[in-house]
């Protein structure tokens, strides 16, 4: 037995709030410009409905005060009785038609009226009580008698003696007061259904803008979209930093804070006032143009790409290459290092080969004399850099760069005046900076006859000097200024990457700490590069200079 077959209904749209963001905002506007309209028609008419009341009564008013102000009727009042066909009547009847008012009544003290529109009410006592005017004050109201509902005004009336006789009441049919409100609400509507077809338009050509901009995305996709964008910027390891048009910082995540040494409170900032003058400054501002601009931010050497947007702003990525350059740094003197032993291998095997020519033609003595000669060079080279230089970090760059100096044909020397206790605070980063130099030097000066560069490392106090000279071309005079700034380069870039920051990390190594960099021009017509660092060496006594036990091992390490 098979099942019958099952009817699959078909899914019934559910009416609720739109997704979309153009279609809420048309909603929620449309609604405000129809909520506005309706409050607006209310609160005129509200008020137009009492400034009618006001105005018809005071018009009754005016009646009964012009009335009363005739000597005519006073008179024919007293001189007369109440009758239908009596002058009261007469005159009363009369200013009805003339002013269009419902009634014009007559009474004298006792409240009894001598006019009406109705004769069969001449005689008789008035509906409403008159004792106010009657008492000599002007009433307005809005009440009912026997005409039905009408505004009312009511005035004394007053012989020539000023005493009191009566007093005269006119009413003005208050349908017709209804019927003037009502006149007036279809052209107030028609003013607010003119007010909400603008709204309406605006509201229209608003959401069709903000369609253009959210791309017809729902409120929901862009709260979802700022999470994603939060979570995102602050978990990726490059810094991002978003400039408005005026140059404020508008975004800085997690990285970037890091990278420029700055907190969450330079969001809103203008970008000059949170990280000063400088390259750095320069290049996220579009000030200096190009791809993978290299930097220096402290100690950190960043790479940093810009990128404008469409409202003026524009965002800049910060990538750390620190340990990058430092990398690169190394393999450039380790490949120096490999040619220097390659020559000293070389060197050795004709060595060797000479001392086994020695020896095959039985000359001893000779060969003993050149093992002598050859070993006391390297030992006489050592001896005079731990002398003068105690720090063993810096005793052994000395000694190294020696060797790569003398495999380049370059003569590196320390001056005479260099005296250096070890007591470095930070050894490492004065081996940096020396290390900088020297290699800037035998740069300028490798393959030029007669090539020389002079060392100088001496202590005042707890302040360290640093002097390089060398005898190649210098540094013109125009471009000192720019020497220790990112990217400043005379060579051809390495394999690894591109040069212009070594002499930019010992600028900034030396302000860092309160010193200085300078260049100058050296005695032999090359360049002279000073670095004076102040409190660089600790507060400790200074060795013994004669320490020959340390001194003998800082050799044997150097070597």
């Amino acid at each position: 037995m098979t099942a019958p077959p099952t009817r699959t209904l078909p899914r019934r749209r559910r009416l609720g709030w739109p997704r979309r963001v153009f279609s809420q905002v048309l909603l929620m506007q449309l609604a405000i410009a129809a909520g506005v309209a309706v409050l607006a028609t209310g609160l005129f008419l509200a008020p137009l409905s009492s400034q009618l009341d006001d105005q018809a009564m005071r018009r009754a008013l005016a009646i009964a005060a012009t009335t009363a102000a005739q000597p005519q009727v006073t008179d024919d009042l007293v001189a007369s009785r109440p009758s239908p066909q009596g002058p009261v009547q007469a005159d009363a009847e009369r200013i009805r038609r003339a002013t269009g008012a419902e009634y014009v009544v007559i009474m004298d003290t006792r409240g009894v009226r001598w006019s009406h529109t109705d004769p069969a009410e001449i005689g008789r006592r008035v509906s409403t009580d008159p004792s106010d005017a009657l008492a000599g004050h002007d009433v307005m109201e809005i009440d009912s008698g026997t005409l039905g509902r009408s505004a009312r005004g009511k005035v004394p009336l007053r012989d020539a003696g000023g005493r009191i006789v009566g007093a005269v009441s006119v009413g003005i049919e208050y349908d017709s007061v209804r019927a003037r409100l009502l006149n007036a609400i279809p052209g107030l509507l028609a003013y607010a259904g003119g007010a909400l077809a603008v709204g309406a338009l605006a509201a229209y050509l608003i959401a069709r803008r903000i369609h253009k901009q959210t791309r017809d995305l729902a409120f929901s996709d862009i709260s979802g979209l700022l999470a994603e964008r939060e979570a995102m910027l602050h978990s990726i390891r490059e810094g991002v930093v978003a400039l408005d048009r005026d140059g404020r910082i508008r975004l800085l995540n997690d990285e970037a804070q890091r990278l420029l040494g700055v907190g969450p409170e330079a969001g809103g900032r203008a970008l000059d006032e949170v990280l000063g003058a400088g390259r750095t400054t320069d290049v996220l501002a579009g000030r200096v143009e190009g791809t993978d601009l290299l930097t220096v931010r402290g100690h950190r050497v960043l790479v940093a790409n810009r990128m404008p947007t469409d409202d003026g702003g524009a965002v800049a990525t910060l990538r750390d290459r620190t340990e990058l350059e430092r990398l690169g740094r190394e393999l450039d003197s380790t490949r120096g290092l490999i040619d220097a032993l390659r020559a000293q291998d070389h060197e050795h095997a004709n060595r060797l080969h000479t001392l086994l020519g020695l020896l095959e033609l039985e000359l001893y003595e000779e060969a003993v004399e050149f093992i002598t000669e050859v070993v006391g060079v390297h030992r006489a080279t050592a001896e005079q850099v731990t002398e003068k230089v105690r720090d063993p970090l810096l005793a052994a760059v000395l000694v190294g760069k020696a060797k790569v100096a003398a495999e380049r044909a370059v003569a590196l020397s320390l001056s005479p005046a260099t005296s250096l206790p070890d007591r470095l605070v930070d050894p490492r980063g004065l081996v940096t900076v020396t290390g900088n130099l020297i290699d800037n030097a035998l740069d300028a000066t490798a393959g030029s006859p007669g090539a020389a560069v002079e060392v100088e490392l001496r202590a005042e106090g707890r302040t360290v000097v640093l002097r390089v000279r060398d005898n190649g071309p210098g540094v013109p005079a125009e471009q000192r200024e720019l020497v220790f700034t990112e990217g400043w380069t005379t060579k051809e870039p390495p394999a690894h990457g591109k040069r212009g920051l070594g002499l930019a990390l010992v600028g900034r190594f030396a302000e860092r700490i309160g010193g200085s960099a300078r260049v100058g021009t050296g005695p032999d017509g090359g360049a002279e590069f000073t670095v004076v660092l102040p409190d660089a060496l600790s507060e400790a006594l200074e060795q013994d200079l004669d320490d020959g036990g340390h001194r003998n091992k800082t050799v044997e390490e150097a070597r």
